[in-house]
């Protein structure tokens, strides 16, 4: 069984560089169940490409570059892999990924350690649950693998997940933590990815540390920087999902599992990945307005409705140009840096909240009025039975003519009925 760390909950506050370190204080688990991303998209089907013939000669010149700095990694510094990762192609293939992934968040051997088997870990309080969140994430194997082979990486990614949250019993798993973590297991393996995950998930730089938060609120918050970045890149375009109302919710799942929920080809997964594992922690909202402003023309093409908007948004195609689409983010995040937005998230956060108010304003008015109506219907209905005699047959011959008069006054005084 993995030690608890004795550290625990500090709240909702994180700031932009995803630091949520608690206080010391020691608190049970709580997965945040509220947080199922399963409720805003369907979880893609991963196709695991092949090879192609042919590659880029940047990319293969790199290749080889990358062999050479391997052969003696100690020697290497963080600055060339963190080149490696975000150049063109990133880390190519998962033989240098599994190799390099842990040296870009400074993983060493000693911390790969053997996990424990799943049966030390079922007793676990919320096991059940992380059991069943594995199960749903069948879609993010490998097609075609043994049963065997299957049913064994279910068990080393349920034993991953709660190995972290045991480490770090103030972090409240979230629906959505899973797709990170297959995907640093499928590329790293059992051993590597455990020590990967929580350098991902605590730490005062760590990115998955918003996420795993009481409340959404941090979250929210920090995804609210992308539409100031959108805003400031194309105005036209952000009126345009400004007037649709379709807010930031269609982006949800690709800022909590780094895309890895919304993506059919594992290539793009993973190459995300290379980019965001030496990236700043808010960088993946970048990426996600540089895809935004690249479907500007669908945008534009679609009906300014909320529903449809979200729609379009939310169902990202196969054929998207990463590589751009990464070289147009790393712009937007030189050219607006997060502490220069804050005034604009700030203000766009006052500006929902004061319209939160309005709308629940709004919806009490209308519980009175109902509950006013209510009540004038069941005083007349109180009357009427005083008065009414008390025979049935004479009683329903009242109600009828009661009935009758009522409409001709409601012909007559139709504004009485109206509201």
């Amino acid at each position: 069984m993995e030690d608890k760390n004795q550290e625990s909950n500090i709240g909702d506050t994180c700031n932009l560089n995803g630091n949520c370190s608690p206080p010391t204080k020691n608190i049970s688990i709580n997965l945040n169940h509220g947080k199922n991303i399963d409720d805003i998209s369907t979880p893609s089907e991963l196709k695991f490409d092949e090879d192609f013939e042919f590659e880029d000669p940047d990319v293969t010149a790199k290749r080889k570059e990358m062999e050479i700095c391997l052969e003696n990694p100690d020697i290497v510094n963080i600055e060339k892999w963190q080149s490696f990762a975000k150049s063109k192609g990133g880390l190519i293939a998962d033989e240098y990924r599994r190799r390099i992934w842990p040296l870009l968040v400074g993983v060493t051997r000693d911390e790969m350690t053997e996990p424990p088997s799943l049966d030390e870990l079922s007793t676990h309080v919320e096991y059940n649950q992380v059991v069943l969140d594995v199960n749903r994430s069948l879609k993010r194997f490998p097609p075609g693998i043994p049963y065997e082979q299957r049913v064994a990486l279910q068990d080393q990614l349920t034993v991953l997940i709660l190995r972290v949250i045991i480490k770090y019993p103030h972090l409240k798993y979230y629906q959505g933590y899973h797709d990170v973590a297959i995907t640093l297991l499928l590329v790293c393996g059992d051993k590597a990815s455990f020590p990967l995950l929580c350098r991902l998930s605590y730490g005062p730089t760590a990115p998955l540390a918003p996420f795993m938060q009481t409340t959404m609120q941090p979250t929210q918050h920090l995804l609210n920087y992308m539409l100031p970045v959108i805003r400031r890149a194309d105005d036209k375009l952000a009126d345009c999902l400004d007037k649709a109302g379709v807010g930031t919710m269609f982006a949800l799942p690709w800022y909590l599992t780094w895309f890895g929920h919304s993506l059919n080809r594992y290539s793009d997964v993973v190459r995300l990945y290379d980019y965001f594992l030496c990236a700043p922690p808010l960088f993946p909202v970048y990426v996600t307005a540089a895809l935004v402003l690249h479907r500007a023309p669908a945008v534009y093409a679609c009906d300014v409705d909320m529903a449809m908007m979200h729609c379009l948004l939310s169902r990202l195609p196969d054929d998207l140009p990463f590589e751009d689409i990464l070289v147009t983010a790393k712009k937007l995040y030189d050219e607006n840096d997060p502490t220069d937005l804050e005034g604009e998230v700030d203000a766009l956060e006052r500006r929902e909240e004061e319209q939160r108010r309005i709308d629940e304003e709004r919806l009490r008015q209308r519980r009175v009025e109902r509950a006013g109506r209510n009540r004038a219907a069941n005083g007349v209905l109180a009357r009427l039975r005083r008065v009414l005699p008390r025979s049935p047959l004479a009683r329903g011959a009242a109600l009828a003519a009661a009935a009758a008069l009522l409409a001709v006054y409601a012909y007559y005084r139709p504004d009485l009925f109206s509201r």
